[in-house]
């Protein structure tokens, strides 16, 4: 089977590349940019006849859509065209060529499409989506579009995602504790950190092992367990060594930022786990991972 992957370049698109090395299909990596070293087709996702122009070429069977635009702040004060173009629109195109060809579009997608009500127990995939902001409602509004196409899909709702690769929240605090004497990091914010490499991982054993068939649908995907960015920071700092830092905890409100986050987006997992047999690690033990191979 021909499977095409779009965003390759960025965090989840890179650990795709590498968990899939081994894989008895075969995988098309693209994206709009280049990155050395790495063989990637370029495909604009806003362009359908581009996507069905590729897709009939290689007789593809299964897009897995690692692309989508995630600058939050930026979404709320420049950006909101671009942000609902490649959030909203693209994931309805790739859904019509699936649905022209027969074939299963896999999607990520987020937590923040919950976040306006103040949630205390983990959000269920039946749990009604209320986003705040921009990047939350074009998402949300992105999975719609995949139903109303009609294709067979997967869509994978994930948060706080961290990699290895690009600009994330681990690799941002880990030059911070490294740098600063003190920092101050919210503590009224809960989730869970995820691991891309996990994320992928489990992608793959759905579409490589074609699990899929019979159980299309929305699922969420994180780490194991529940923190706050505070945590998360301590934690960075301990496993790095980074231990002058003096790291406190802070309320979001002394962070005036263009759009409000989640107080509280942990996902519950029961779902994914019971239908694909998937076992998911622990935050902290999958932090301890990535650090690992920053470090290396």
């Amino acid at each position: 089977m021909t499977i095409l992957v779009t965003g390759a370049n960025g965090q989840l698109g890179n650990e795709m590349r590498l968990v899939t090395a081994g894989s008895k299909n075969r995988y098309i990596f693209t994206d709009v940019t280049s990155q050395e070293g790495c063989e990637t087709t370029h495909l604009d996702i806003t362009d359908i006849d581009a996507i069905r122009a590729i897709a009939n070429a290689n007789d593809v069977k299964c897009i897995i859509n690692c692309a989508a635009y995630t600058n939050v702040d930026k979404a709320e004060t420049d950006d909101e065209a671009i942000c609902s173009k490649i959030n909203a629109v693209a994931p309805g195109l790739l859904a019509q060529v699936m649905a022209e060809r027969d074939g299963l579009l896999v999607h990520v997608s987020t937590d923040y499409v919950f976040g306006k009500e103040p949630y205390n127990t983990p959000c269920r995939e039946d749990q009604q989506g209320t986003p705040i902001g921009v990047y939350g409602r074009t998402k949300k509004e992105g999975e719609q579009s995949i139903i109303a196409a009609g294709c067979k899909y997967i869509i994978l709702r994930t948060s706080w995602l961290y990699s290895e690769f690009g600009k994330n929240f681990c690799k941002t605090m880990l030059n911070l504790t490294a740098t600063k004497e003190r920092l101050n990091v919210v503590f009224d914010q809960c989730g869970t950190p995820t691991y891309a490499l996990d994320l992928a991982k489990a992608i793959c054993r759905i579409v490589d092992g074609e699990m899929y068939e019979g159980n299309t649908g929305i699922y969420h995907y994180s780490n194991e367990g529940v923190c706050s960015w505070y945590d998360f920071t301590k934690m960075i700092a301990e496993y790095s060594g980074h231990n002058a830092c003096d790291i406190r905890p802070c309320h979001s409100d002394e962070f005036p930022s263009p759009v409000k986050r989640p107080s509280y987006s942990v996902l519950d997992k029961t779902k994914v786990k019971e239908t694909f047999g998937i076992e998911i690690p622990y935050w902290t033990d999958s932090l301890k991972k990535c650090i690992s191979n920053i470090k290396s």
